[in-house]
């Protein structure tokens, strides 16, 4: 009998299509169906599918140097692109970072660095925060399900407290309570190595964190020798409109992530920060054979330059105006009372579909899914309980095609069944 071979069942698949190509804003399926791209592959094109510039870069790489491991011999790629990212990144001061494979492996060394420099074992993380699914990393994700059940102990240590955010109803005061708690009863503060944070959560729904107390907890790191890390996987690289996201809280890190779009949609990762924690570890403490492979980097380096053009950053503001505009119009006409608000900031943004403490109706993002879905458009959900649509499509979206895309939105919210949210329970 001939052996079967598939890919794990243990992947999830929001949608169960076979995606063949994909230019800008729209993607084509192995039936040459075409959809609108909401998605972004989770956040890794905001530039959009095979930009051009992006691509040219990637096959004049391949023609020349395919791979070396950067820790056998240095190469060009890497040592032009790493300059000009810590160039693009607004902390003070000389900085200094490391590529990675991927987003979840730049927690794991930030984790490293911060124990390393501090030669404390503590980090402190918070509720509805996600950081990869690697197993040092998963422990940091503020979330059980489906991350960590069944994975028994994992990294000790790591501790979680509420997200106050503006898109909640968590307070500073209540995070403040939490973090002055965990001091009390769960752990000496000098055990603490590392704060970790996104700006704006992704996974978490799109939930900006409050700017005022980011401040608080910058003044609290630096009287306690803790390194603030911030966590711009998802919310970097122009995802909200503004190259990083911790720019609208008013502080500055001392080490952040780096992920997702840094490569337009090659593995590629990073963690930059202050010279001073970044440099002086032991030889060979930090690398990867893969990390910042020649292709990825060169790919990288036509993002920055794409970040450079004044028309994407126009584009983004347009994005974010016709989102805001779009979404209070919809509720001023009544289009659903499932519709609840918008999440997040400038072109970061969620729509928030309504909820109880039991959660969300089940029924009810599925059905926004498929049926969006089958009418061309591919969606993501976000949030706690499930009940926020995260929008990803890339900042150089089409006006018509941005437009077609919250049309069908918009119309496949009307039909959504059992149209009284407050029978939930």
């Amino acid at each position: 009998m001939d052996k079967l071979y598939n890919v794990t069942d243990a992947f999830t698949m929001v949608h169960p299509i076979t995606l063949i190509k994909g230019k800008n804003a729209k993607v084509w399926d192995d039936n040459d169906q075409c959809y609108i791209d909401f998605v972004g592959g989770i956040g890794v094109l905001n530039f959009g599918h095979c930009h051009p510039h992006i691509v040219t870069a990637i096959i004049n790489q391949t023609q020349s140097l395919i791979h070396y491991a950067y820790n056998a011999a240095a190469h060009t790629p890497y040592q032009t692109f790493m300059p000009r990212l810590c160039e693009l990144i607004p902390i003070s001061g000389e900085l200094s970072g490391m590529l990675t494979n991927s987003g979840a492996e730049a927690t794991e060394n930030a984790i490293k660095i911060a124990r390393l420099k501090t030669q404390r074992v503590g980090v402190i993380a918070f509720d509805g925060g996600f950081h990869g699914r690697t197993l040092a990393a998963v422990n940091l994700n503020g979330k059980v399900a489906p991350y960590k059940r069944g994975l028994g102990p994992l990294a000790g240590s790591v501790y979680h407290i509420p997200f106050p955010s503006p898109d909640n109803e968590v307070s500073d005061q209540q995070a403040i309570d939490a973090l002055t708690r965990l001091f009390e009863v769960e752990t000496d503060i000098n055990n603490i190595g590392a704060i970790i944070a996104e700006p704006i959560q992704g996974e978490g729904g799109f939930q900006l964190m409050s700017p005022s107390f980011a401040q608080y907890l910058r003044a609290f790191c630096d009287e306690h020798g803790i390194l603030l890390i911030m966590d711009e996987i998802q919310s970097g690289y122009g995802r909200t409109g503004s190259p990083f996201a911790f720019s609208y809280l008013g502080i500055e890190p001392d080490m952040i992530l780096l992920g997702k779009s840094i490569a337009g949609g090659l593995p590629l990762g990073a963690v930059v920060g202050k010279a001073s924690v970044i440099n002086g570890l032991a030889k060979g403490s930090l690398g990867g054979t893969y990390s910042g492979n020649p292709v990825a980097c060169a790919a990288a380096n036509a993002t920055i330059d794409i970040m450079q053009e004044d028309d994407v950053w126009a584009s983004a503001k347009h994005y974010a105006q016709v989102i805001e505009t779009s979404i209070a119009q919809w509720q001023a006409e009544g289009v659903s009372p499932w519709l609840y608000g918008l999440t997040g900031i400038g072109a970061m943004r969620g729509i928030e579909l309504r909820h109880t403490e039991y959660g969300s109706h089940p029924s009810v993002m599925t059905h926004v899914l498929t049926q969006a879905r089958k009418q061309g458009l591919l969606l993501m959900p976000s949030g706690k309980h499930r009940h926020i649509i995260r929008l990803l499509p890339p900042l150089t979206i089409e006006h018509e095609t941005l437009k077609a895309g919250l049309d069908i939105l918009r119309d496949v919210l009307r039909t959504i069944p059992n149209q009284n949210p407050v029978d939930w329970s």
